[in-house]
């Protein structure tokens, strides 16, 4: 069995344009290749489904990374002090004991009970570009519909919303930057995070004299054998909240409403049979996903393709190669709304599955379902913007024209 350095492996360069612009026919070559890439110094990607879906769930990995490895990929600045201390960013029993106690805010009859307000939502959207005959799936619908979902669902009132740094500096800080330098974005990012962090505090104390039914609320209330989420837990994790799931929804909707465009008989297909509709979101999902990779660091030595990683290694999982894996998914390269079944890996495994899941699929079906109940016809009007982002898969401007 070869060492992890012992044959040259193929290269993924991250930030090749070409890449950037459609990272799948190079997925494509890497999987010919083998299972396991070179990416930088001490760092690989895995680009198969069966290795990163095992892999998401591998106790031998963490999540957890020494400050030094924040501050090379995101700078030196509040983000690389926040992220280390995430619940995304932890390992057992630290991360079983945040989440039992976040995941209060995301049990399955708090999402089913936000399925009227998104509804409304929605609607109010499409009712407005109908109006004019055009509107931006990304500006217009997908970006509203998340970015007060997200507040309301935390608990911030809408006369602050006007006052809220970008919500894009917002996710960046989340996600950190993979495959970007450190000064990509960085400083807009350290901004948005202080700036959500003390509003946060101000809302906290609010909630403590008055409490409501939202996130911050249910946060301060959760108890599990005698055990609360202290005062920064609350703060760091409703940021976490905040950037993962505008992320996540707007790449969602986003990239939905362009596959579609460019493939008008799958448009057609929902059309004739609406019920395709849940199938379609995690067809989208796999497709084009929203975040295209997630890193692990190695704790104890693992054999991947052959090679031996030994602990210290940083492993990038490669989620876009894995969902277009052709030894599980057939023609991987083509839009199929009726995929079934479809495991992609798109939110994750084991541990750290997803929490805003549920919340994601609920809004990808009531989009697109009102997208087959409103317009009788739906086209471009101008070209797509893809935004430039090795790592998020999505777009700032999806403008379509439209006929009731």
């Amino acid at each position: 069995m070869q060492a992890a350095g012992s044959a040259l492996l193929a290269r993924y360069d991250a930030v090749d344009p070409e890449v950037v612009a459609n990272p799948y026919p190079e997925f494509a070559r890497l999987r010919a290749a083998g299972p396991l890439c070179r990416i930088g110094p001490g760092t690989y990607g895995v680009v198969r489904h069966a290795e990163v879906a095992a892999l998401q769930k591998d106790p031998r990995l963490s999540h957890s990374f020494p400050k030094d490895f924040y501050r090379l990929s995101v700078g030196d600045g509040p983000t690389a002090e926040w992220l280390p201390r995430l619940m995304a960013g932890a390992d057992p029993p630290e991360h079983t004991r945040l989440r039992r106690l976040v995941a209060v805010a995301f049990r399955p009859h708090v999402i089913r009970n936000l399925r009227p307000r998104i509804e409304q939502l929605v609607d109010g959207y499409i009712e407005a570009g109908l109006e004019r005959g055009e509107f931006d799936a990304v500006r217009d619908l997908a970006f509203p519909l998340t970015t007060t979902l997200l507040c309301e669902l935390i608990g911030i009132p809408s006369e602050r919303w006007p006052e809220m740094p970008q919500a894009t500096d917002l996710g960046l800080a989340f996600t950190g930057r993979i495959f970007d330098r450190p000064d990509a974005g960085a400083e807009a990012a350290d901004e948005a995070l202080e700036w959500m962090r003390a509003l946060i505090r101000e809302l906290i104390e609010v909630r403590r004299r008055e409490p409501a039914e939202d996130l911050l609320s249910d946060m301060l209330a959760a108890e599990a054998d005698g055990d609360r989420l202290t005062y920064e837990e609350i703060v760091d994790n409703t940021l976490m909240t905040f950037g993962a799931g505008f992320e996540t929804s707007i790449g969602m909707i986003a990239t939905g409403y362009d596959a579609l465009l460019d493939h008008p008989g799958e448009l057609r297909r929902l059309r004739d049979d609406p019920s395709l509709v849940p199938l379609a979101v995690e067809e989208f999902l796999r497709y084009d996903a929203p975040i295209q990779a997630g890193v692990r660091r190695v704790l104890e030595p693992v054999e991947i393709g052959g090679r031996v990683l030994r602990p210290g290694r940083v492993l990038v999982l490669l989620i876009g190669a894995a969902n277009h894996d052709e030894r599980v998914f057939a023609d991987p390269a083509r839009l199929d709304v009726g995929r079934d079944p479809n495991p992609h890996v798109s939110f994750g495994g084991g541990w750290h599955l997803c929490l805003g899941a549920a919340l994601s699929r609920l809004e990808g079906e009531i989009v697109f379902g009102r997208l087959l109940e409103r317009f009788s016809s739906i086209e471009r009007a101008a070209p797509a913007v893809r935004r430039p982002s090795p790592n998020f898969r999505t777009l700032d401007s999806v403008p379509v024209r439209v006929r009731p």
